[in-house]
């Protein structure tokens, strides 16, 4: 199974993902503001549901690819660590902006939780990362492929429920301290690289 140093590497890059604001922060922010602390969570467990989705999807499809050979698991883990490394490369180039809150209408609960699982799930950009970021913390050789993409998923899922329901119930903190430090989203962009390239090198590392 998953060891435990690798589990705990994979809880802290998980974690400083989720530390910088993203679309995803950002959209609970703009939900509880404007709807309350009950919408913001019913936004946050939205994108929580599309997010397990996105890892029973990875998880069914990676190990069909390990099912057709370990080289093959191998390469797609060199794909993603490369895709990772891509996307590292150009948040360090983007621009950085100041922060803005999305705009939000009022919405009850209900209806804000089916929008964000139909948003997160119609991500592109979101089944690639799974594909890509999943593979890098599992070893085939330490047990079931299918079990420690699953278990990893899950604790992404869980650690996502857990930060945006959070983030909701302490929005108007959170969006006072945002709308006075907006400068940080020109530091976002670094972090991220940062993170992405990490495990880019910690990939190429990892097979000498």
């Amino acid at each position: 199974m998953i060891q435990f140093d690798t589990l705990l590497t994979y809880i802290a890059v998980v974690l400083g993902l989720f530390l910088i604001p993203g679309p995803a922060v950002l959209l609970v922010l703009g939900r509880a503001s404007v709807g309350g602390h009950r919408v913001g969570i019913a936004t946050g467990l939205g994108i929580a549901t599309g997010d397990l989705l996105h890892t029973a999807m990875a998880t069914l499809g990676l190990s069909a690819v390990l099912m057709t050979s370990a080289l093959a698991f191998s390469l797609v883990k060199y794909a993603g660590a490369a895709y990772l490394i891509y996307l590292g490369i150009r948040a360090f180039m983007e621009r950085g902006e100041d922060i803005k809150l999305a705009q939000s209408r009022l919405v009850d609960a209900s209806l804000a939780f089916r929008q964000a699982v139909l948003a997160e799930l119609l991500n592109p950009k979101t089944a690639l990362f799974f594909l890509a970021f999943l593979p890098q913390f599992v070893h085939s050789e330490k047990g079931s492929v299918v079990a420690q993409l699953a278990i990893l998923g899950l604790i992404f899922v869980i650690m996502s429920a857990i930060y945006t329901a959070l983030i909701a119930l302490v929005a108007g903190q959170v969006a006072g301290w945002l709308t006075r430090h907006r400068s940080i989203g020109r530091w976002q962009g670094r972090v991220i690289g940062a993170i992405y390239l990490g495990l880019g090198v910690r990939m190429a590392l990892q097979q000498k």
